[in-house]
């Protein structure tokens, strides 16, 4: 019992010596292996518990107990002390100047999708149109079967579809919305629904698997097509430039009866003609029609009683039009030197 009491004290007293006497962090990082580390010398003193008899081994735990957090204790002064000796040195050394401005801060930049589609939601929020919203992950029901499109429909071939399981998908398009907004309001109802779609499409600079459109439509009492006609005409004057005209062309949606393409003179060579019109001098920008009856039945609408006008437009298509980009990925990679042109 003496002898170890003996071994503990002269521990303490080399430790300190030696811990007084460092000059450096490496030092003291040494001495803490030598005296705490699995093999250091205070941990050896717990091998030498099962010599000392049961009585006098609680007392003798205790003073290697309060050896250990001792030293411990000892080298982290130390080692605090070198640590506030280096950040001195390091102040002395850069000499900071406190007068010179800050470095200044990098500011985000609104995405040009974004600005693309807050604009044209602007525009028909003047109208006296109210924005909707409606899940990505949509029922097939909604994104196929209202819409006029069952299930042996050849029309379904024509949006490759990421189908989660039986009955469920991601959204082809955005018009799953006026279904879900004319099952819960009466007419007169007039709505954009902006949002993000999927289909598995390959990847190139002219398509992506994801993208954003904004679907739009009207349902009253005594809508007619001239409405329509109107409606898409002020639009392209707001978007593209008062000088801009329209060219409407007959074409087919399962959704519409009739249906129709909608061009745009086109703003970049002032419909003279140029590569990217195809020299023909307008610009396909969205497709429209009136709302097919059947569709107006699924929403739970008369079409006896009222009837309506719906369009849609890729946000994607549109940017790049207005932006004079020539590759859609370049939308979706976040690169900053592409980004901060915006």
């Amino acid at each position: 019992m003496f002898e170890i009491k003996s071994q503990i004290s002269k521990i303490k007293v080399d430790a300190e010596s030696l811990i007084r006497s460092c000059e450096n962090k490496n030092e003291i990082e040494q001495l803490r292996v030598r005296f705490l580390g699995k093999k250091g010398v205070v941990t050896a003193l717990y091998k030498n518990l099962k010599d000392i008899t049961p009585e006098q081994r609680p007392e003798v735990g205790d003073l290697i107990n309060t050896l250990k957090d001792e030293v411990a204790r000892e080298l982290d002064c130390k080692q605090s002390f070198f640590l506030r000796e280096s950040l001195r040195s390091r102040l002395v050394e850069e000499e900071l100047d406190v007068t010179l401005p800050g470095k200044p801060v990098t500011l985000g930049r609104i995405h040009p999708i974004t600005k693309v589609l807050q604009r044209v939601i602007d525009i028909f929020q003047a109208l006296g149109f109210s924005v909707a919203e409606g899940p990505e992950i949509e029922k097939e029901y909604y994104n196929f079967d209202a819409l006029n499109i069952p299930s042996h429909h050849p029309a379904r071939d024509m949006q490759d579809t990421f189908f989660i399981d039986v009955g469920t998908l991601l959204r082809t398009h955005t018009s799953p919305v006026q279904i879900r907004v004319m099952e819960n309001r009466k007419p007169p109802v007039r709505v954009i629904a902006p949002g993000r779609v999927y289909r598995n499409e390959a990847i190139n600079a002219r398509s992506y698997c994801l993208f954003h459109q904004v679907e739009g439509f009207y349902v009253d009492k005594h809508v007619t097509f001239a409405d329509l006609k109107g409606i898409l005409g002020h639009f392209s004057r707001e978007m593209f430039g008062a000088k801009t005209a329209i060219r409407i062309r007959p074409s087919y949606f399962p959704f519409t009866e009739p249906s129709l393409e909608c061009d745009v003179s086109c703003f970049l060579c002032s419909a003279k003609g140029c590569r990217v019109c195809k020299y023909t001098g307008w610009l396909e920008i969205l497709g429209a029609g009136m709302i097919h009856p059947a569709v107006l039945k699924a929403g739970g609408f008369d079409p006896d009683e009222v009837q309506g006008y719906a369009f849609g437009m890729g946000i994607e298509r549109t940017a790049l039009l207005l932006y004079g980009i020539n590759d859609i990925r370049l939308f979706f990679e976040n690169d900053m030197r592409f980004l901060s042109q915006f």
